[in-house]
């Protein structure tokens, strides 16, 4: 086994982020347990995580109040052999409205099949629903213990810049 090469981690980290549709959303309850969400995501360079939510959903109350969040990317389909994820550290907030055309413009520049292309005015005034964005301040690769190239024997989490 050779030295774990940063970019075919990077690589492999995009990959993941750019097949998967979900995210889920870890914030912190007032007494500091964890709450787990799933939510339907688009990202911006990596860096930017967004979602569409109600301001009245727990995870977001949790996160106006603790913006330190924790998000994990992953395919559930596919058999264990094969796991791969990212993990990504990040500050998360609600969009401000004056910042909504900008943030719009990023967030849905590529929505899935399905998916909404929101407006602002679509999550701004008496709308139910707001623009989230998560900025990674870290990113991490699951290295499964058995992986061919970077396998120790034991799983681990990986640093990569992406």
């Amino acid at each position: 086994m050779g030295p774990a090469s940063e970019d075919d981690l990077a690589g492999m980290a995009r990959q993941v982020v750019d097949a998967n549709h979900f995210m889920t959303l870890g914030t912190s309850e007032p007494d500091g347990r964890p709450r787990l969400s799933p939510v339907y995501f688009t990202h911006a360079a990596y860096r930017d995580f967004y979602w569409v939510s109600s301001p009245d959903a727990h995870h977001s109350a949790n996160l106006a109040a603790r913006p330190a969040v924790a998000v994990v990317i992953f395919d559930s389909q596919v058999p264990p052999s094969q796991t791969r994820a990212v993990y990504v550290r990040a500050e998360a907030a609600r969009v401000p409205d004056g910042e909504l055309a900008e943030h719009c413009a990023a967030a849905f520049a590529r929505v899935g099949p399905g998916a909404h292309a929101f407006t602002p005015e679509e999550l701004s005034g008496d709308a139910p629903l707001r623009l989230y964005l998560a900025r990674a301040t870290r990113h991490e690769v699951h290295i499964r213990g058995r992986d061919p190239v970077y396998g120790t024997g034991v799983d681990r989490r990986l640093t990569v810049v992406i």
